[in-house]
């Protein structure tokens, strides 16, 4: 019985989900050590649930790319040009005087059509004409930047109704709202990828396109569904962003690119397609958050901060791929 018990425990924590809440104990804990007074205060812990769901719902709409063997890296001027189109519609709307709620919904429907209109040109580039999903999303990213640029000139778009600013800085019951945005995210996401027919297919292209297709799944049409799914989580970052910042800009959330795919594969999302989850992508971006607000708090430079995360990713990366051969090799 004891044996039997013992190797149940070991199995559930050989399980990558169950490592990483360990990893994620574990470095929340030195952190707290290392600096009680300043990271454990409430308004460290109050700043870092503000900031984790945009970063979160980033890394869940790179995640679900990932999982069908492709990657977008167009989420973050998804969200830039969402933002700031959206951002001119409120502006607009509340300089001529109209109701800020009729300008907040008018505003609101613009990010989403906006990110739509991103996600099926990524999903025509990329399930329509065959393009790599690399190379197509590198090609939209630039496209979609250029546009923010033109539209911007570099600059920022503000005036939005003081209204607005609700949806990133107000916390309902004591939880900011973006966290509840976020776990609505968390939620839905886990039943479309992994409790849903869609999710079963977005999985089997990852795994096989050519397989999929001869067993009478559209691979067209799901690759279309992930592109727009992960378009409409990039314009709910974005919502975030232009509300907390009170103002949408091409520039933000550029970082959070790096960090979604490195958040991603940390969860346990193989890089090739065909396996990831969201609660894995979740527990890696809450490590990963707590790592860089630590960081931030001991005083260390936000550039060195990028290096850490992308030597984070290459060690995952270089981790997973000795695990594959070994899976191979036995």
């Amino acid at each position: 019985m004891k044996n039997n018990a013992t190797v149940k425990f070991v199995q559930r924590f050989r399980n990558k989900e169950a490592v990483l809440f360990l990893i994620f104990i574990g470095v929340f804990a030195f952190m707290s050590i290392l600096s009680p007074q300043t990271f454990l205060t409430m308004r460290n812990l109050q700043s870092m649930a503000y900031q984790l769901p945009e970063f979160g719902i980033f890394a869940i709409a790179m995640m679900v790319v990932i999982v069908t063997g492709g990657i977008n890296l167009s989420i973050t001027f998804t969200s830039a040009l969402a933002s700031i189109v959206g951002g001119l519609v409120l502006a607009t709307m509340t300089t001529a005087g109209i109701s800020p709620t009729l300008t907040i919904l008018a505003g609101l429907g613009v990010f989403i059509l906006i990110a739509l209109a991103c996600g099926m040109v990524n999903g025509f580039v990329v399930a329509t004409i065959g393009i790599t999903p690399m190379l197509a999303t590198l090609g939209t990213s630039t496209l979609f930047e250029g546009v923010c640029l033109n539209i911007t000139k570099g600059g920022a778009i503000s005036g939005f109704p003081d209204a607005f600013l609700w949806f990133g800085n107000t916390a309902i019951l004591g939880i900011p709202f973006p966290m509840i945005l976020f776990i609505v995210v968390v939620v839905v996401a886990y039943y479309l990828m992994e409790r849903s027919s869609f999710g079963l297919k977005a999985y089997m292209i990852g795994c096989n396109p050519t397989v999929t297709a001869y067993s009478g799944v559209s691979v067209k049409k799901v690759l279309y569904g992930v592109y727009l799914f992960s378009a409409v989580l990039c314009a709910l970052a974005g919502i975030l962003m232009s509300s907390r910042y009170n103002s949408a800009k091409e520039s933000y959330g550029s970082s959070y690119l790096l960090q979604s795919v490195a958040a991603a594969v940390l969860g346990g999302t193989d890089i090739n397609g065909g396996y990831g989850k969201v609660v894995g992508t979740v527990l890696a971006v809450m490590i990963i958050q707590v790592i860089s607000s630590g960081l931030n708090i001991f005083g260390v430079n936000r550039f060195v901060i990028n290096v850490i995360m992308g030597g984070i990713l290459i060690m995952v990366l270089a981790l997973n791929l000795i695990n594959t051969g070994k899976k191979a090799n036995a």
